[in-house]
């Protein structure tokens, strides 16, 4: 079996073309330990098949506990819907990049059924992307940080972007003239028996709103398609426990309340969902 380090060495030298120098913003070509830039700034391949294009480390709240029951959840079908929408819309033979990617599972199971060969996930958690390398599907990935991202301009046939922060004109940016952005945000009523379990005496925090979210998105994107999907899904009971630990919305709740819903765990949610299409050609 190929090593992981010699199997991201392989990615970067035969994908160079996709990447850019995040100091000097010049063009890469492949060197034995990783990528070089014409300034000779060096990104070596880590012993993961990984590359770190930050100046520093970066400490986030998302942690190993946070990411491993996020990934259970995601394997255990929770988003299927989703993925299928998506794997209709991402084209089996471009570029892809996952931004944001977490431990991986989105961009996995997406390349699971479309085939995709040249598909780079980044997040700025260290922790996240270490866990992505243990993915099954052969994606590159990388840690990156979304102001200034290490890859060259018109690259990318589709960006995706799923619960996570934008910048959007890094993305015109890396796209294609004809590529595509597909931003995945929560809707009101997304995991909404979670919220009011959570915090059974505080409305505000029951309540969700992606209006600022999507005012952002169509002040880049005039023209755009949207898509509501939601359902309820049944959560599996060796995965009731995941759901408490999988988001942020757990990070406020009162030790004693989350040791009485482990006592007697949600057992279905609902998955409210707003997918929304920008196509380059129609970025302000």
């Amino acid at each position: 079996m190929e090593k992981k380090i010699d199997r991201g060495k392989r990615f970067v030298y035969e994908q160079a073309q996709l990447f850019r120098c995040p100091l000097c913003h010049t063009s890469m070509k492949g060197s034995a330990a990783g990528l070089i830039c014409e300034n000779q700034h060096r990104f070596d391949v880590s012993k993961k098949g990984t590359l770190f294009f930050l100046t520093h480390q970066v400490k986030t709240d998302y942690d190993h506990e946070m990411f491993a029951a996020r990934r259970r959840m995601i394997q255990s079908g929770m988003y299927q819907p989703l993925l299928k929408r998506l794997a209709a819309l991402v084209p089996s033979a471009g570029t892809l990049l996952d931004v944001g990617c977490g431990e991986g599972s989105f961009l996995d199971l997406l390349l699971e059924q479309t085939g995709q060969q040249a598909a780079i996930g980044f997040d700025i958690s260290k922790e996240g992307v270490y866990m992505a390398t243990e993915q099954p599907q052969p994606a590159f990935w990388c840690v990156a940080d979304l102001t200034n991202l290490p890859f060259a301009d018109k690259r990318f046939d589709t960006v995706l972007n799923i619960f996570s922060p934008s910048n959007y004109r890094e993305f015109a940016r890396i796209l294609k003239p004809a590529g595509q952005l597909l931003k995945v945000v929560p809707g009101p009523r997304y995991l909404q028996e979670l919220r009011q379990a959570f915090y059974p005496e505080d409305v505000t925090k029951q309540q969700y709103s992606n209006a600022p979210v999507v005012t952002k998105f169509t002040e880049f994107y005039r023209h755009f398609e949207s898509e509501e999907i939601t359902y309820q899904f049944e959560i599996p009971a060796e995965r009731r426990l995941d759901l408490l630990e999988m988001s942020p919305l757990e990070w406020g709740v009162k030790p004693e309340r989350k040791a009485e819903l482990k006592k007697q765990p949600l057992s279905k949610i609902t998955v409210d969902l707003l997918l929304l299409k920008g196509e380059n050609s129609a970025f302000l």
